[in-house]
């Protein structure tokens, strides 16, 4: 059977048509918001220091549109054809170098996702030492420095206790109540944080926010197009579409839960990145996390602060599987195109979650900062799959059910993809290696 077929894909029917007793809408809204929320609300509020609150608001009302946009085009014409797949959708477009492209992407943009996870809770839980400043994690605040809570230690204990019973689940629908979990510590956490800044507010140590951006000579108007990638791998989902949406009775269903989610998820992104900026201010970090391991003047403020970073740290052990289950499914796709279905395999099933597990942990202890990844695959790979290829799609229209409205929107997306790409990608290089120069 061809990759464009899906039939490697664990958790979808043999037939598009032929579906068993589907999952609630609920359900479905849950995986994609947690999908949805990930790494990248840790940065959120450090694009409003660089955009300015009301630029930066504007442009995750932008992106949630343009994210709802690209989803709608993939589902019609993934229902339109004979695939089930993201790559097959891509591949009876543009053949095989589009099926081949898009699994490259969903595998490099989800394994960097699952990277920044374990790099945050390690982040959490041990703390990290960036320059000249030591950070130190919850667990060594409340016990001290010993060996079991060190860095490397934590993150595997995490992987190995909390990752590996939940990403050997074999359908998406059995992560729901996971999913619900971790979408109510992303409340949890937003909800602290927007208190913490109301009280600072109250009591008058907020800063006044920039309303709009602040070129000088070390900014740039280029230089805004820097945040840019992090709002778009915030709003990056689109690989787990397919495997949420063929689950559904209907695909409408799916519709409404991408745009309740979407609506969701632009809230909480509005709510962090507007709160989160003015507790913080200028000193704000590119990860959020980073700014509650201050001392805190009291004993109710020190429990706050750790009640939020513990409750990120475990909302994103949630949401590892489900990144984690469209990356098997794709490498596995890439690397056993006529193997039969991967649930139905628990040898090379079990195999393939073991490896990635491993990669990932090492992965993270060797790379100690989210930010740079987070731009590149913004930049790169997160940006593609969100926009550039379901604007391709629309535009190329191998079933012919595009509208000129259709035409126009897609024509749009990926330009504004493109361009904005090309000027973060020419900013972070020359900024990395011509200012040195």
């Amino acid at each position: 059977m061809s990759p464009a077929a899906g039939a490697h894909v664990p958790l979808l029917p043999e037939k598009k048509h032929q579906r068993s007793k589907s999952p609630s809408v609920s359900g479905a809204v849950f995986n994609v918001s947690t999908s949805i929320i990930g790494a990248g609300i840790m940065s959120i509020p450090a694009t409003l220091k660089v955009l300015g609150v009301i630029p930066a608001l504007l442009l995750i009302v932008i992106i949630a549109v343009l994210a709802d946009i690209s989803v709608d085009f993939l589902m019609r014409f993934t229902n339109s054809g004979e695939s089930t797949t993201y790559a097959g959708v891509m591949r009876e477009s543009f053949g095989p170098f589009g099926s081949v492209i898009t699994q490259l992407c969903v595998i490099i943009t989800n394994l960097g996702c699952l990277i920044m996870y374990l790099i945050i809770i390690g982040d959490v839980c041990s703390g990290n030492q960036r320059e000249e400043t030591v950070h130190l994690g919850v667990l060594q605040e409340w016990f001290g420095i010993h060996w079991w809570n060190s860095r490397e230690f934590a993150i595997l204990f995490t992987v190995v206790v909390v990752m590996l019973p939940l990403v050997l689940f074999r359908r998406v629908e059995s992560l729901s109540f996971s999913s619900a979990i971790a979408v109510l510590l992303a409340l949890v956490f937003v909800g602290i944080s927007s208190v913490m800044a109301i009280v600072s507010i109250v009591q008058g140590k907020t800063q006044t926010p920039r309303l709009v951006p602040h070129l000088d000579q070390r900014t740039t108007f280029f230089d805004l197009f820097t945040a840019v990638p992090v709002i778009v791998t915030a709003f990056t989902f689109h690989f787990n579409v397919h495997p949420i949406g063929f689950e559904l009775a209907k695909p409408s269903d799916m519709t409404k839960a991408v745009r309740i989610s979407l609506l969701l998820c632009a809230a909480l992104y509005s709510t962090i990145g507007l709160f989160g900026y003015l507790l913080f201010g200028e000193s704000i970090a590119s990860d959020i996390l980073v700014n509650f391991d201050r001392s805190s003047d009291s004993a109710m403020g020190s429990l706050l602060n750790d009640v939020v970073r513990l409750s990120y740290a475990l909302h994103l052990m949630l949401v590892f599987p489900l990144l984690n289950f469209s990356l098997r499914a794709n490498i596995d796709e890439f690397l056993f195109p006529m193997k039969p279905l991967l649930a139905s395999d628990t040898k090379r099933f079990v195999s393939l979650t073991l490896v990635l597990l491993l990669f990932s942990y090492l992965a993270a202890i060797a790379f100690p900062n989210i930010w740079y990844l987070l731009n590149f695959l913004g930049s790169t790979t997160a940006v593609c799959l969100a926009f550039i290829f379901p604007g391709a799609i629309a535009l190329r229209d191998v079933h012919g059910i595009s509208t000129t409205g259709d035409r126009i929107k897609a024509m749009t997306m990926v330009i504004l993809a493109v361009v904005s790409s090309a000027i973060a990608i020419s900013t972070n290089v020359y900024d990395m290696f011509g200012s040195k120069s």
